[in-house]
């Protein structure tokens, strides 16, 4: 359980970081939003990533390009996962904050342990 709620904080500081970005670029350099939220969004992965490789799976021996691909790739996957759970918690009738904080829940769960086993876990032979 440790190492979930790790993986939830590393989450929430990188959302806050993605956030930052994007309130900064269009608030006080007058930036495009649609631009402004990309940034934001690498820079929050990047976070995440960094804080998820030194914090929540700290004894990783993954290397460092290995894991940052899988991490990558399982991001992906989630962003995928968090469209389709809230569209289809949409399409029966939930209200679409209600399928966002369903689809955090299980995507949260879902990429921990994946991430955990695939990403951060035991370098291939």
């Amino acid at each position: 359980m440790r190492g979930l709620s790790r993986y939830a904080l590393v989450g929430l500081v990188a959302t806050a970081a993605h956030y930052a970005l994007l309130v900064l670029l269009v608030e006080w350099a007058a930036a495009p939003p649609g631009p402004a939220a990309l940034l934001g969004a690498f820079v929050g992965a990047g976070v995440a990533y960094l804080g998820n490789r030194s914090y929540t799976f700290s004894n990783t021996e993954m290397p460092h390009g290995q894991s940052a691909l899988r991490f990558a790739a399982i991001a992906g996957l989630g962003a995928v996962a968090n469209a389709a759970v809230v569209g289809g918690g949409v399409a029966l009738g939930l209200h679409y904050l209600l399928a966002q904080v369903i689809a955090t829940a299980l995507v949260v769960l879902a990429t921990y342990h994946l991430n955990r086993i695939w990403t951060f876990g035991p370098p291939p032979p």
